[in-house]
C-alpha cells in the first residue's frame, strides 16, 4: 500500500524584534526594506525625541532584541551654528539609547561617520586609528561612539561615509537637479572619501546585526573619489554634458571644516560578509531609478 508523501515539518522562523531610530531618514527607509521580514519598531520625530529622557523608557517599553540607532543630527554646518543641539541629539540621545539597550540586554548598532577623523592621512583610515574630529558634527559623533560603547556591552559602532539613498535629500539628488538647471556646476575637488549607497549599507547592517562583532567596523562602498569626480559620474550617467568644474574647499566657503581625506578601510566587515560593491556600480544601480526619483517627494 502506498502512502502519500507529506512534507517534512520546517522549523518555525522567529522574527527578530528590531527597533530603528531615525526610521524616516534615508538609511531608515532602506533598513525598512532590507528588514521587511522582521518585527520592526519604527521611531522618529516628533513622537520620539532623542533629547528627551523618555526616549529611554519608550525603548524599554517595547522590548526590542536589536536596536539600530541611525537617528542623528547630521547637518554638518548646522552643528557649528547650534552645537548644543547637535551634542544633545548625538551624545545625550545616544546615552539614553545605550542605557535602554543595556537594560534589555539588546544588541546595539550605532551609526557613525568618517568625520571622526581629521583627514591628515593619505592612506585609508583603519578601525583602530585614533579619531581626531575637526568640526562639531564629528566631535558629537565621536562622543556618541564612546557613549554607545561604554553604555552597552553588546555594541557595534558602524562608521560610514557620503551616504545617499532614495528617501530624503542628498548629494546625488542635488547634482541630478542642478545638472538639468545650470549651464555648469562647481564642485569641491580637494576632499576624498567613499560614496555609499544606503541600500548596500542596509544589507550590510542586516548581516552585522546577527554577527558577534563588537567595537568598531567601517562600512562603505568600495573605491574612493573626490566630490568633483562623484558629480562627474552622476552627470555622465544622466547622459548630460553639463561641465563640472573643480573648486577648492576654501572657495566653497562652508562654515564647518571638512577632512580633506576620509577614506575608510573596511577591515572587520570582511570577516562577516563580502565587501560592498564599488561605488561606481552602486551609483549606476541607483541612477537607474532616476526618472522615478524625480517625481518622488523628498
Amino acid at each position: 500500500m502506498r502512502y502519500p508523501l507529506t512534507p517534512m515539518p520546517l522549523y518555525p522562523y522567529f522574527k527578530m524584534r528590531i527597533l530603528i531610530t531615525g526610521a524616516q531618514g534615508q538609511l531608515g527607509h532602506a533598513l525598512q526594506q532590507a528588514l521587511s521580514g522582521e518585527d520592526l519598531i519604527l521611531k522618529d520625530l516628533p513622537e520620539f525625541d532623542l533629547t528627551q529622557s523618555d526616549s529611554e523608557s519608550q525603548i524599554v517599553a517595547v522590548r526590542p532584541s536589536v536596536i539600530l540607532h541611525v537617528g542623528a543630527y547630521t547637518n554638518v554646518d548646522g552643528a557649528e551654528r547650534e552645537p548644543d543641539r547637535a551634542m544633545a541629539v548625538n551624545v545625550k540621545g545616544t546615552m539614553f539609547v545605550a542605557r535602554a539597550a543595556a537594560t534589555l540586554n539588546a544588541r546595539l548598532i550605532y551609526l557613525s561617520t568618517d568625520y571622526v577623523f581629521d583627514g591628515t592621512k593619505s592612506t585609508p583610515y583603519r578601525e583602530e586609528d585614533v579619531p581626531h574630529p575637526i568640526n562639531v558634527y564629528g566631535q558629537s559623533k565621536r562622543e556618541g561612539e564612546i557613549a554607545s560603547l561604554t553604555g552597552c556591552p553588546n555594541t557595534l559602532v558602524v562608521r560610514t561615509a557620503w551616504l545617499y539613498g532614495h528617501a530624503g535629500n542628498n548629494f546625488v539628488k542635488t547634482i541630478m537637479r542642478l545638472a538639468g538647471e545650470k549651464p555648469f556646476l562647481e564642485v569641491v575637488g580637494d576632499q576624498r572619501g567613499c560614496p555609499t549607497n544606503a541600500d548596500d549599507l542596509a544589507l550590510a547592517l542586516k548581516d552585522l546585526l546577527t554577527s558577534d562583532l563588537r567595537g568598531i567596523c567601517h562600512v562603505t562602498n568600495r573605491g574612493d573619489c573626490t566630490w568633483h569626480e562623484f558629480a562627474e559620474a552622476i552627470v555622465s550617467l544622466m547622459g548630460l554634458s553639463t561641465p563640472v568644474r573643480p573648486i577648492t574647499t576654501e572657495q566653497m566657503g562652508r562654515l564647518a571644516r571638512r577632512p580633506p581625506y576620509s577614506v575608510l578601510a573596511p577591515g572587520q566587515l570582511g570577516t562577516v560578509r563580502a565587501l560592498l560593491p564599488h561605488w561606481r556600480d552602486a551609483l549606476a544601480r541607483f541612477m537607474r531609478h532616476a526618472p522615478r526619483l524625480a517625481s518622488t517627494p523628498n
